[in-house]
């Protein structure tokens, strides 16, 4: 039964503007296709169901909840009570019943992320709290809303543990290298789930320049007179039709690691989602029904998925997925286009550019170490 006194306080301290709630919105409104299709592959992937199975006993999450709660401040009406109201807005805009715990956890590190095997909890940093202003808060939490509604919390808390697990037994190769099969499907995974939640982050704060800028701050700290919005989305366009071949593949290479996708590359996706019409049909009331999830055709998942990749890669600016349209269209001369984009980037690292070469020695300067952390930075 809903729960009235939870409408009623989530009322009581929310912005001045009008906000339209989304009653028994399906996760499916806002979901990303990738994330969709890769949550649906990870589950095929042979022994991931085994692992799963396996770990949904033996993952310490009990430990990890008396953990906040003995060495963190958990948002109530007494402690973080902005926070609180913002987290009880969240989940009225989105009608998730239940309102899971959240907790703020003392690092300098701006971060948030939603984990949990039975109940999810949210767990967001002093750092966050501290850089972002009200309205980009309200997406944040948005975002961790999100995560819980579409069920990210389960598989993230996996991610976290076998992470944890492939360092202790990198010294067992066989072993290691099952683990890591499964955290760099996860990962793929989890880098488009972080799509979907920021979607559903613009769908609680319905301010899409607070979601930019939130964004933006995340990526430069909080200098938002030296930033300007149009700019950082040039980067990522720069970024997407930049470069070579060579460039190409070293994306792919700097990608990997990481447990999110790059800040500026989720600035133009949800900028992107929040000029199209599917966003607008939800902002009107016409979105899916949780109580319609249950005849979800898987087939019609992938095939939406796989219609978006198709577009994806023949609009894609990038010239690896340029030369790979090319190969799917018949045109001719591929292998001397393949030849001259790798010969291109090869005289351009001999005529002096040591910066570009560097980076490549470094392959592409990623910080593993950090990035072997899997992190929600909203």
């Amino acid at each position: 039964m809903p729960d009235d006194s939870h409408e009623q306080n989530a009322h009581e301290n929310v912005p001045s503007r009008q906000r339209r709630r989304f009653e028994g919105i399906s996760s499916r409104a806002y979901e990303h296709p990738a994330d969709r299709s890769a949550l649906v592959a990870l589950r095929k992937l042979s022994g991931f169901d085994t692992v799963f199975k396996a770990l949904s006993g033996l993952l310490p999450e009990r430990s990890l909840r008396l953990l906040f709660l003995s060495d963190s401040v958990r948002v109530s009406d007494q402690q973080f009570t902005h926070l609180n109201d913002m987290l009880r807005d969240a989940c009225y805009i989105l009608d998730l019943e239940k309102v899971p715990p959240m907790y703020v956890n003392q690092d300098p590190q701006p971060n948030a992320m939603c984990i949990g095997l039975d109940e999810p909890i949210i767990v967001v940093t002093t750092g966050l709290v501290e850089l972002l202003d009200e309205e980009e808060m309200r997406a944040v939490i948005g975002h961790e809303v999100g995560h819980a509604l579409s069920g990210h919390s389960v598989y993230r808390t996996i991610l976290l543990f076998l992470t944890s697990l492939a360092l202790k037994i990198a010294w067992i190769p066989l072993g290691n290298i099952a683990i890591m099969a499964i955290v760099t499907a996860l990962r793929e995974w989890f880098r488009k789930s972080e799509l979907s939640a920021d979607r559903a982050g613009l769908l609680v704060g319905q301010d899409v320049q607070a979601s930019m800028r939130g964004l933006m701050k995340i990526a430069g700290g909080n200098h938002l007179h030296e930033m300007n919005v149009d700019a950082f989305l040039a980067q990522a366009e720069e970024y997407e039709a930049g470069g070579d071949l060579r460039d190409s593949v070293l994306k792919i290479l700097n990608v990997l690691p990481r447990s999110h996708p790059f800040t500026t590359v989720r600035a133009a996706e949800l900028k992107k989602w929040a000029e199209s019409r599917d966003f607008q049909r939800v902002m009107d009331g016409h979105y899916p029904r949780r109580d319609e999830d249950k005849d979800t055709s898987v087939t019609d998942s992938f095939r939406e998925s796989a219609t978006h990749y198709t577009s994806s890669v023949k609009n894609s600016k990038d010239p690896l997925m340029k030369l790979v349209t090319d190969i799917a269209g018949g045109a001719g001369d591929l292998g001397g286009r393949v030849r001259r984009g790798f010969g291109n980037a090869a005289r351009k690292g001999a005529g002096g550019d040591p910066a570009t070469d560097a980076d490549a020695g470094r392959g592409g300067g990623t910080d593993t170490a950090q990035e072997d952390r899997p992190r929600d930075d909203e």
